[in-house]
């Protein structure tokens, strides 16, 4: 029986105790399934708390928090992901900073990336944002279009187009919930029958992990469950 966590090792314990739940239901490996922190406005505290407990895979939307939190954890072994909104005047530090980008949306942007990477560090892991439910106040790329992005993206050097990401509509009910994942998984696998290797669906957080497992997630991205409620908020 899962009990109410206490501290920051107690969170994460209880959180891959639910993830794991939720892959045994859905017939699937745990250890399948990466769960990756979202530090966006948390306490350094927490975040050094959490990563001292186990936490490998840390997630940044803003870069000015990104250099604070890397400076912070210097030495250890995390992989480090971007997952905010990206412009051209930042890639050159999130190529540079991170072992993966999870929102790519457009081709200048990942040739930009491609150019930038540093020649010493390994190929970029990045996965291409689809918007799905067609909400104009959402970045990515329709699915309609996103077949030919992927053949541009694919085609880059110094980059490796590993998977799909999306933000969905957001839904209360875990079938509808289960709906848009399914669409996310739906689209890499048609991707796939054409040729490609994707091997990561970038979907779920606190509020609809478990549909997200359901359908295939390969990375959660989650935040106010694992860490507590913001601790910051930026202006």
């Amino acid at each position: 029986m899962l009990t109410a966590p206490q501290n920051q090792a107690q969170r994460l314990g209880f959180l891959r105790e639910k993830i794991a739940i939720a892959a045994r239901a859905a017939s699937r490996d745990p250890a399948a399934i990466r769960l990756v922190g979202v530090a966006k406005s948390q306490p350094l505290e927490r975040i050094l708390a959490t990563v001292d407990a186990g936490l490998a895979d840390i997630a940044e939307n803003y870069l000015q928090e990104a250099h604070e939190h890397i400076a912070a954890l210097p030495g250890r072994e995390l992989t480090w992901h971007f997952i905010g909104a990206l412009q051209s005047n930042k890639t050159r530090q999130v190529a540079e900073l991170f072992d993966w980008v999870h929102t790519v949306d457009r081709l200048k942007i990942a040739e930009r990336l491609a150019v930038q990477r540093p020649h010493d560090r390994p190929a970029l892991a990045v996965c291409i944002q689809v918007r799905l439910g067609g909400e104009a106040t959402k970045s990515g790329v329709d699915p309609g279009e996103l077949a030919a992005l992927a053949a541009q993206v694919a085609a880059l050097p110094r980059i490796a187009l590993r998977g799909l990401m999306c933000l969905p509509p957001e839904e209360a009910d875990s079938r509808r919930q289960r709906h848009w994942f399914g669409e996310l998984r739906r689209l890499q696998l048609q991707l796939n029958e054409a040729g490609h290797r994707l091997d990561a669906l970038s979907m779920g957080m606190s509020g609809d992990f478990e549909a997200a497992v359901a359908e295939g997630a390969t990375h959660l991205r989650i935040g106010s469950a694992l860490f507590g409620a913001r601790g910051r908020i930026r202006p």
